[in-house]
């Protein structure tokens, strides 16, 4: 597995956990059944961003990140989700897990 890739924003190298983060935040942020040729890409959680956050809603944005990220991105092995919410309604998704044998704590910013 490849640690290192390509920077989305400006072109330049990218790699290790922030390459990882770079992924996940595509991931998650990306509709399923928005990209020609791989429409199992992707993630629920654009639908929910617009719900009620209450418990039914947060147990969903935990399932949709936890499902997506386990298919779409193995350099991870994903132990908890959490939710973070700021003043101004912006949410971060804050994702514990695994990479190469080293506990990691990945923040994915997620725009309502």
């Amino acid at each position: 597995m490849s640690l290192s890739g390509m920077n989305a924003k400006n072109g330049s190298r990218l790699s290790g956990i922030d390459h990882i983060r770079q992924s996940i935040t595509d991931i998650v942020t990306t509709p399923v059944g928005s990209r020609v040729m791989r429409r199992s890409y992707g993630s629920l959680l654009p639908t929910l961003i617009d719900q009620p956050l209450n418990g039914t809603t947060l147990l969903r944005i935990y399932a949709a990140t936890a499902a997506a990220v386990k298919l779409w991105e193995p350099r991870i092995q994903l132990q908890r989700v959490q939710l973070e919410k700021d003043h101004n309604g912006q949410i971060c998704l804050i994702l514990d897990g695994v990479v190469n044998a080293q506990s990691v704590q990945i923040p994915v910013g997620v725009r309502p």
